[in-house]
């Protein structure tokens, strides 16, 4: 099997390849052109972090920040325009998947700033202006799933904006972020919007949950824990997927099916292994389901390419087993509440530590006058 021929197969198992990852260089290069046309990718996601560290890397950026030093643009203008050119030339890329799939894919993602996460009102603001500035339809605005991220992703919603809601570790919050975007088609439905333009994924954090509790995990140090290394991020991912099953059965569902609305796609995020001693495709390849997506690190989906396996459905009818994973957990001595709270306040921190250096990096070239 060559490597077009497995991200094919994954493709057709009904799981939406995107990228996560994006850049000048591999926008000028064709690099991304590439897998749109031979690895079946449609779709880029982007965060703080490969911003900053796109900037930090070549001299792909240079004319722009030139350009933008020239016209005495600040700090947060010159992030503001860089980012956004990015996801412009992206979205253009991908503009003939976008309509080939009725605009479910084809959709490039840009993060609200991550210093907002804890202000519901900045967020919808800066949520408004990210929509209007990049002015493509295949934008997703990504905003996190805090307690104040989710009144923000509904009121987005209702503007008619189309929402990737990231940073989602417990099924419990993804439960609360399924009917943050029920009531925000409700909403957008009500203020005249045509439901069938708005697109939203759930991006569910995958690698970070084993990696936390993998080290909680030794430091018990018994056998019974050591056993359970591995199994937590593919569990909870199953259980998050069963809860997205009860969402669509249910009548809130089915009445704004009806109106034209497009189901909130789970997607799985944070898919690079950490661990040398995991098979570096195990969280796409144990996380196949029709109906979702996996966005991968550059890694990930060469490893998957190279020796990936589809073998069927890995997610539906697993939850039982999920939640016996969850209780032996339990048992052992884990605290999975503060797992989950652990890893929603070190993501929020990991990304505004990313913008920060993202700002020092723009103000570093756009010279002393900035």
């Amino acid at each position: 099997m060559t490597t077009r021929d497995r991200l094919a197969e994954l493709s057709t198992a009904g799981v939406a390849v995107w990228l996560d990852d994006l850049s000048r260089e591999r926008l000028r290069s064709g690099t991304l052109a590439d897998l749109i046309r031979d690895s079946s990718v449609v779709g880029v996601t982007t965060n703080p972090t490969i911003f900053a560290t796109a900037l930090s890397q070549g001299d792909a950026y240079d004319q722009q920040i030139r350009e933008l030093a020239d016209t005495g643009t600040d700090v947060a203008a010159a992030i503001r325009a860089i980012t956004a050119f990015d996801v412009q030339q992206a979205c253009d890329l991908f503009r003939a998947t976008w309509g080939a799939t009725g605009g479910i894919d084809g959709r490039v993602s840009l993060e609200v700033d991550p210093t907002h996460a804890r202000d519901t009102d900045a967020t919808v603001d800066e949520a408004i202006d990210l929509w209007k500035t990049v002015d493509r339809p295949n934008l997703l605005v990504k905003i996190p799933a805090t307690e104040q991220g989710l009144p923000a992703i509904t009121r987005a919603l209702a503007h008619g904006i189309s929402v990737n809601v990231t940073l989602i570790f417990s099924v419990e919050r993804y439960e609360l972020v399924a009917q943050a975007y029920l009531d925000g088609l409700t909403e957008a439905h009500d203020n005249g919007h045509d439901l069938g333009e708005i697109m939203s994924v759930a991006s569910f954090f995958v690698s970070r949950v084993d990696g936390e509790i993998d080290r909680r995990l030794e430091a018990i140090g018994t056998d019974a824990a050591l056993a359970l290394r591995g199994k937590a991020a593919v569990a909870n991912s199953r259980l998050a997927y069963a809860a997205h099953e009860k969402v669509l059965a249910g009548d809130r569902w089915r009445h704004l099916s009806g109106l034209g609305a497009t189901p909130q796609r789970p997607l799985w995020a944070s898919t690079g292994v950490k661990n040398p001693d995991y098979p570096d495709t195990l969280y796409v390849s144990e996380l196949v389901v029709a109906g979702t997506v996996n966005t991968m690190p550059a890694k990930t989906l060469q490893a998957f390419a190279d020796h990936g396996d589809t073998t069927g459905d890995r997610v539906t009818g697993y939850a039982a087993e999920a939640r016996a994973v969850f209780d032996d957990l339990q048992a052992v001595g884990i605290d999975v509440t503060d797992v989950f709270l652990t890893l929603e306040n070190d993501g929020v921190a990991a990304f505004e530590q990313s913008w920060h250096e993202l700002q020092q990096t723009v103000e570093r070239q756009l010279g002393p006058s900035h």
